[in-house]
């Protein structure tokens, strides 16, 4: 097994494992695992919330431009 790690932290291809003569599994670097399960699960999660706060958005029923309210609510106006 050693020499199978050595292999891939110098080329950091993935390894192929073969179980007569068929591929069974491969052996990624610790960085292609991260890029491609660990950033993508923390992406998808980081969406899902995204469109959990779309939904939550309510529109304003006022027209007036959203700083214009914020002065008022600054000054005590309601």
């Amino acid at each position: 097994m050693g020499k199978v790690v050595r292999a891939l932290e110098k080329s950091g291809e993935p390894i192929l494992l073969e179980q007569r003569h068929r591929p069974v599994g491969v052996i990624i670097s610790l960085k292609d695992f991260e890029e491609r399960f660990v950033v993508k699960a923390a992406t998808e999660a980081r969406l899902k919330l995204f469109a959990q706060i779309d939904e939550m958005a309510i529109v304003s029923q006022d027209k007036k431009p959203a700083e214009a309210i914020l002065r008022d609510l600054r000054r005590g106006d309601s």
